[in-house]
């Protein structure tokens, strides 16, 4: 509710009385009972599957006590936003170094002497673009990517050939070369398969904000749906999603988000208020999007769908 880091909210949670009574402490406590890393490993094992079900649960209860009616569950409103990650700035040369850290390192951890892998991350210079900046022959100098690309696609093929036939390593392998396949080949954006931003967190993709402060973001995208009438017991969150499409674009949301919350309520949305950025979404029934800007319906015909 606060968006509190572990740390904070467990310091906070020693000084408030508050939080203490309803997290079922009958007496007030001087010191943590359970270490802060444990709250981490607790959402790490819930899945989105139990907290799917911990939404429902909440809306089952609110809906049996009255705080929430069928009619507040027909009109939603939906919008979405970006979790941001903490990254760096993934640009090709990093990425590219990143994968053969990572790949050199895993190698030599299972038992696979690559000879050329550990050749070539011990020749490779600690930043690749920048000693290629440094060439004053600029027609004759490689693409800033040219060398770390070849780097990378020669530690690939070595690994792969060493790993040939070999079932168990080929399963160890396999996600971090896939991931490493991703950023060796840069290629025209509708040839290559979506880039990985963060070889340690797959999840993060690049949204662009059209902003001129901020173009890009690094995140998730991240949908929302919320009643747009005021519920006897104050507001909901009927639905919530993390990377709900393929394309992390807005209006390609729409359409699965609503089906989910249809599922999770029970009851079929009249009534869907979302802003311009949804203008081109992909809901079947369109009559009942109504985009923020539009002229409203006269004499039943609907003049500003979209």
């Amino acid at each position: 509710m606060h968006n509190l880091l572990d740390e904070v909210l467990c310091a906070r949670w020693i000084e408030n009385p508050y939080y203490q009574y309803l997290c079922g402490e009958l007496s007030f406590c001087h010191r943590l009972p359970f270490d802060r890393s444990s709250m981490t490993r607790w959402r790490q094992r819930l899945g989105e599957e139990q907290l799917v079900a911990l939404i429902q649960e909440s809306l089952s209860v609110a809906h049996k006590t009255g705080a929430i009616g069928p009619k507040d569950l027909e009109r939603v409103a939906v919008d979405t936003t970006v979790q941001p990650k903490a990254v760096a700035h993934p640009t090709d040369a990093r990425l590219m170094h990143r994968a053969i850290t990572k790949l050199v390192g895993f190698a030599k951890r299972n038992v696979c002497r690559c000879a050329r892998a550990i050749c070539a991350w011990r020749s490779a210079p600690p930043s690749w673009s920048a000693a290629i900046a440094t060439l004053n022959q600029f027609k004759a100098r490689p693409a800033p990517t040219q060398v770390p690309a070849t780097r990378l696609g020669r530690i690939i093929r070595d690994i792969r050939r060493k790993i040939d036939g070999d079932a168990a390593l080929e399963a160890r392998f396999g996600p971090l070369l896939d991931l490493a396949q991703r950023g060796a080949h840069p290629g025209s954006a509708s040839a290559r398969p979506p880039r990985s931003m963060r070889y340690n967190a797959p999840e993060v993709e690049c949204i662009g904000k059209g902003k001129a402060r901020a173009p890009y973001e690094f995140g998730c995208k991240v949908s929302i749906a919320t009643p747009v009438t005021s519920p006897k017991g104050g507001q909901f969150v009927l639905h919530a999603k993390a990377r709900c499409t393929a394309i992390p674009s807005t209006g390609n949301t729409l359409g699965p988000v609503v089906a989910d919350m249809e599922k999770l309520t029970g009851v079929e949305a009249r009534r869907i208020h979302v802003d311009k950025g949804y203008r081109g979404h992909n809901h079947p029934h369109r009559l009942r999007v109504w985009i923020s800007g539009q002229v409203p319906p006269r004499h039943g015909f609907h003049s500003g769908a979209r």
